[in-house]
């Protein structure tokens, strides 16, 4: 318990840099500290809100997003994050695992291929098609421990052709509400520690406020293969976890 808060400081400055709520960073290594695939999941949920919450502050304060379009997909993360609590009790641990596995490794390979000087930040985007996207991408992300964001960007990216900054802070945006869906539908199911979750989100706090900073200074270039990099990592610690511990 006592290293949950540092653990915080850097999921959280991850996520402030990346635009990503953490759990792909913060999941596996609750699974490596003992916690079980379901625990682990709700408490990442629970430290996803709270950073998520803090670094969109400051990212909409600087106007790096528009407000409808990020409303559009939070309020889609909405309501798909509130399935999870159904989907975490039905489905069992070792297909939750699989799924995490292929998410990553899905998204890692969409962003490796996008092209950042080809995006553009002005491009018109669809409310109704940006809520669709948040549903699903929330139902799905929420239970398996990730606020959505590490699969939402590639796609913003990848095929919407957004600019990779402001795709950042709309995934940032986007956890904030997929995640409040899964605090809701996990804590109801029982599957959050909020003690371990309150520790976590201390040192997140502090963590997110240098990764935005630090986020808005980096070149776009740099911030993709520094993305990359980070799926690269959580994807081998998370096949490594389901080797060992299956």
């Amino acid at each position: 318990m006592l290293f949950l808060p540092f653990i915080g400081v850097l999921t959280g400055l991850i996520s402030g840099f990346f635009g990503i709520g953490g759990g792909t960073v913060l999941v596996p290594i609750l699974l490596a500290l003992g916690y079980d695939i379901k625990m682990a999941i709700g408490i990442s949920v629970m430290q996803m809100f709270i950073a998520a919450l803090f670094g969109s502050y400051f990212n909409y304060k600087r106007q790096k997003f528009e407000l409808k379009t990020a409303l559009s997909l939070g309020f889609g993360a909405l309501i798909g994050g509130s399935f999870s609590g159904v989907i975490v009790s039905n489905v069992p641990e070792i297909y939750l695992k699989l799924l995490l596995i292929f998410t990553i490794f899905l998204a890692l390979l969409r962003l490796i291929f996008s092209q950042t000087n080809k995006q553009n930040s002005q491009k018109e985007l669809h409310l109704a098609l940006l809520f669709i996207l948040g549903a699903v991408i929330g139902a799905v992300a929420i239970s398996i421990g990730m606020g959505g964001s590490v699969f939402l960007m590639p796609i913003l990216v990848g095929f919407l052709g957004v600019d990779i900054k402001k795709a950042v802070s709309l995934g940032l945006f986007f956890v904030i509400f997929s995640s409040f869906g899964g605090l809701l539908s996990l804590g109801f199911g029982g599957f959050i520690d909020y003690e371990a979750g309150l520790l976590l989100s201390f040192g997140a706090l502090f963590g997110v406020y240098l990764g935005t900073l630090a986020h808005h200074k980096i070149d776009k270039t740099t911030q993709k293969w520094s993305l990359v990099a980070l799926n690269i990592s959580m994807l081998a610690l998370l096949v490594y976890n389901l080797i060992a511990y299956k």
